[in-house]
C-alpha cells in the first residue's frame, strides 16, 4: 500500500510539474501541444498553387494574357483564375511581416483545421491583386501561434504577401480592436486593403484585434511578367 501511494505521489508531482512547464511555455511563448499537431499539419499542406511550374497556363490562357494592355489587368485576370482554382486547406501564397518575424504560408480558409496550418485567407474576400480587402486570420497562441505579436504592429510597418502571380506589399494604417461579430471589417473600402485578424487578448477570443493595413507596391511575378 505504501508504495502504491508513493507511485501514485510520484504520477501527480509530475504530472503537475509537466502542466506547469506547459502553462510557463504558452504565457512565454506558445502552446507546445499544438505546436507540434500543426508541425504535422503543415507537412500535409498542398503547397502546387504557390508557382505556375506545377500548375503551368493553358494555352487559351497564354493568349488572353499576351492580349490584355496593362500588367494591372494581367495580375487581374490571374487573381481571379487562381481564386476559382483553389481549394480550402491548399497552400496559396506567403506572408512575411518583418517586424514581428512572421514568415509563413497562407492557407485558402479559415475554419479549425485550415487554421492548424498557417494563417488562413477568409474565402469570401479577394485574393492580391483585384483592388478590394483581402483578409488573414490567425492564432496566436496555439498552433504555432502566427500572429502572436501583431498587436506591436504600427503605422508604416510593411507586409509582404507573395502570390505566384505577384508580390504585394502593404503598409499598416492602424489597429483595432473589436467584437467577433464585426463582420464590416472585410468590407470592400474602394481600395486595395488588408485586413489580419486574430484573438484578443491573448489567451481569449472575447475580442478580435484586427490590423488594417493599405496595398503600396506591387511587383509582377511569373505568369504576370512572361506573357510579354
Amino acid at each position: 500500500m505504501r508504495r502504491l501511494i508513493r507511485d501514485i505521489s510520484s504520477v501527480l508531482i509530475i504530472s503537475g510539474v509537466l502542466l506547469l512547464l506547459d502553462a510557463g511555455a504558452t504565457l512565454i511563448w506558445q502552446e507546445p501541444v499544438t505546436a507540434v499537431i500543426a508541425l504535422i499539419e503543415r507537412s500535409g499542406v498542398d503547397t502546387q498553387f504557390l508557382n505556375y511550374h506545377s500548375d503551368p497556363l493553358t494555352a487559351l490562357d497564354q493568349h488572353v494574357l499576351r492580349s490584355m494592355p496593362s500588367l494591372q489587368s494581367k495580375i487581374s485576370f490571374l487573381a481571379r483564375k487562381e481564386q476559382r482554382e483553389v481549394s480550402a486547406g491548399d497552400a496559396i501564397g506567403t506572408i512575411q511581416i518583418a517586424a514581428i518575424n512572421v514568415d509563413d504560408n497562407i492557407i485558402q480558409g479559415t475554419d479549425t483545421a485550415n487554421l492548424q496550418r498557417g494563417p488562413g485567407h477568409y474565402p469570401e474576400t479577394a485574393f492580391p491583386g483585384l483592388g478590394q480587402t483581402v483578409a488573414i486570420a490567425g492564432h496566436r497562441t496555439t498552433y504555432l501561434a502566427p500572429f502572436r505579436n501583431i498587436n506591436m504592429l504600427v503605422k508604416g510597418n510593411k507586409i509582404v504577401l507573395t502570390m505566384p502571380y505577384g508580390r504585394f506589399t502593404y503598409v499598416v494604417q492602424y489597429h483595432q480592436i473589436v467584437a467577433p461579430t464585426a463582420l464590416w471589417v472585410i468590407n470592400n473600402v474602394g481600395y486595395e486593403r488588408l485586413v489580419l485578424s486574430a484573438c484578443n487578448p491573448l489567451y481569449s477570443a472575447a475580442q478580435r484585434i484586427i490590423v488594417f493595413a493599405r496595398l503600396e507596391h506591387v511587383e509582377p511575378l511569373g505568369a504576370a511578367v512572361n506573357a510579354d
